[in-house]
């Protein structure tokens, strides 16, 4: 168990790790990659705004721009020239009949050039010959010079991002991967003998204060069993009246001795042998109609009235002994201090996988400061009365601990209109520890 629990850490850690490392590069290999597109568009779309402005300069000094486009080397092979006017119309273009083509102001580089002076577009489609083409345009005085370049294969490749960059960094984030794994092995293994540690010292502490707090439970009852059989050896002459009364305390505190042996053995048992519980399908229902049988024969100022309301049967997988001590030690709680008359069971919620509980009295509550207290080992809201109720000061821890070893949590709260209600959950198929 141990090692698993180790390897889920270690893959946890190395998992998270991997992808906050894999997120960030991916992050930066989007973004390079975006800029260097960016670069290369700006730069392919530099030089074709340079032969732009230079046939507006020749255009402007009175040279025919057919002649010029005739006589003057362009940068690019099938380099196509659009000549258009401010209004959008188009003047001339070298490829195509300039009557056939349609307003071209809309076109996204022709709107940039008249809002900015210059633009360019990365492979659109023309309208008028199909083609794909790169797009520069160059805004003069009185028109706007278009040079194009057909979206072809050599022009895709000049377009494309330098992938070899992409690999290095793919490659060295493969070996960091690789990396981050032995570290994490190593780190998740250090953590866990740290957890482990933690875990084993707050089990000793908690021994500790077990036996400390057994040892000063046992006092009391040790002590007055000792008295009253030093007193009946003693040889005195006692009345029969009194002889009983000694026998009577004497089997009292042997009783309170037993439970608080059974109550300490239940516990160790929980935390240390879980895995040694057995477990049967278990009907809470039919547990719950015990308690309430058992409410009707007890003395007549002990009694309350169960009210259940707990439909359909609920089953779980558990351990009919634990399970029955939650309820048990619960209603021995609402009748030692609620001082009420009335329990309320509710069932709040039942699926496939667990059922929520209420546990109710309508008696007067503890106070709010006492609430997070009540499920520590001998803790006890009233110490004397607790005692001469026959109370340990386990009921409540061992309902704790019950509640956990079936999956579940607890909590308990004071009600608005008076009592204590604790809300529980236990797990329908509780995994085994």
């Amino acid at each position: 168990m141990a090692s698993a629990i180790k390897l889920s850490f270690h893959k946890q850690l190395f998992l998270q790790l991997i992808a906050f490392s894999w997120a960030i590069v991916v992050c930066f290999i989007g973004f390079q990659y975006l800029r260097e597109k960016e670069y290369k568009s700006q730069f392919l779309s530099a030089q074709l705004q340079q032969y732009n402005c230079h046939l507006l300069a020749a255009v402007d000094n009175g040279t025919p721009y057919k002649q010029y486009i005739a006589t003057h080397e362009k940068p690019f092979d099938s380099l196509r020239i659009t000549l258009i006017a401010l209004t959008g119309a188009v003047l001339y273009d070298n490829t195509i009949s300039a009557d056939s083509l349609d307003n071209h102001r809309n076109r996204p580089e022709i709107a940039d050039a008249l809002k900015k002076g210059s633009g360019y577009h990365i492979g659109r489609q023309s309208a008028s010959d199909g083609r794909e083409y790169f797009y520069s345009a160059t805004r003069g005085e009185r028109i706007i010079v278009r040079t194009a370049i057909p979206y072809s294969s050599t022009l895709h490749d000049l377009l494309a991002a330098d992938w070899s960059f992409l690999v290095i960094m793919i490659i060295i984030t493969l070996a960091m991967s690789i990396v981050a794994y032995f570290t994490t092995r190593k780190l998740g293994k250090e953590i866990e003998r740290v957890n482990r540690f933690e875990a084993e010292q707050e089990k000793s502490r908690l021994k500790r204060q077990l036996t400390n707090n057994i040892n000063h439970e046992l006092k009391t009852p040790v002590a007055s069993i000792q008295v009253c059989l030093e007193t009946l050896l003693s040889g005195i002459s006692l009345s029969d009246e009194k002889r009983q009364e000694l026998i009577g305390r004497c089997y009292t505190h042997n009783e309170r001795l037993r439970h608080l042996l059974d109550d300490v053995s239940l516990i160790t048992r929980i935390e240390d042998g879980s895995a040694l519980i057995s477990r049967e399908t278990v009907t809470i229902n039919e547990i719950i109609k015990e308690v309430s049988e058992e409410l009707k024969i007890m003395p007549e100022d002990e009694q309350m009235t169960l009210h259940a309301n707990f439909s359909p049967e609920v089953t779980i997988e558990g351990n009919l002994s634990l399970i029955g001590s939650i309820f048990r030690n619960l209603t021995e709680n609402a009748i030692a201090y609620s001082e009420g008359r009335n329990i309320y069971i509710t069932l709040l919620e039942n699926n496939e996988k667990m059922c929520r509980i209420r546990f109710e009295d309508d008696g007067k509550g503890v106070q709010q400061e006492q609430l997070p207290h009540l499920f520590e080992r001998f803790y006890r809201v009233d110490k004397g009365r607790s005692r001469r109720k026959g109370g340990t000061g386990l009921g409540l821890s061992i309902v704790k601990h019950a509640v956990q070893f079936h999956g579940g949590t607890i909590k308990v709260d004071n009600r608005p209109e008076g009592g204590l209600r604790f809300d529980f959950s236990l797990s329908k198929h509780a995994a085994r520890q």
